[in-house]
């Protein structure tokens, strides 16, 4: 039968996807090296000499601002994990497989979000 659907991604395929993963993984992995150095350097705003008042301000905006900072950090290592578990899908040949619908993910949305467990189908109907 040549309309038998799909039901795993080629070798090949899956190397794509590896390769894209892979680029992804090294890219977000400098993002949260370059966040995790933001929050060791101290407060180069240089506000040393000005007004108790600006310092205040000041001190309370660097916290806020660390804050911020720290959820990046940690929403950018909760998608490298998911990138990682991804490529342990690649490597069992289960990449790409909807974990509701058993079907094929498609490609386009794998290429837009590469650590994907949910076909746009099964992504819909989850309720939250």
């Amino acid at each position: 039968m040549a309309n038998k659907e799909k039901t795993r991604y080629s070798d090949s395929e899956l190397q794509e996807f590896k390769d894209l993963i892979m680029e992804k993984i090294r890219v977000a992995k400098e993002e949260l090296s370059s966040l995790t150095q933001s929050l060791s350097s101290p407060n180069s705003n240089g506000t040393d000499d000005t007004a108790g008042t600006f310092k205040t301000l000041e001190d309370g905006s660097a916290t806020l601002e660390k804050e911020q900072i720290n959820q990046l950090a940690a929403r950018q290592k909760k998608f490298i994990e998911g990138l990682e578990a991804a490529l342990v899908r690649i490597e069992n040949k289960t990449y790409g497989i909807c974990r509701v619908t058993g079907k094929l993910i498609q490609k386009e949305r794998l290429r837009a979000v590469p650590h994907a467990t949910l076909s746009m189908e099964a992504k819909l109907n989850q309720r939250n």
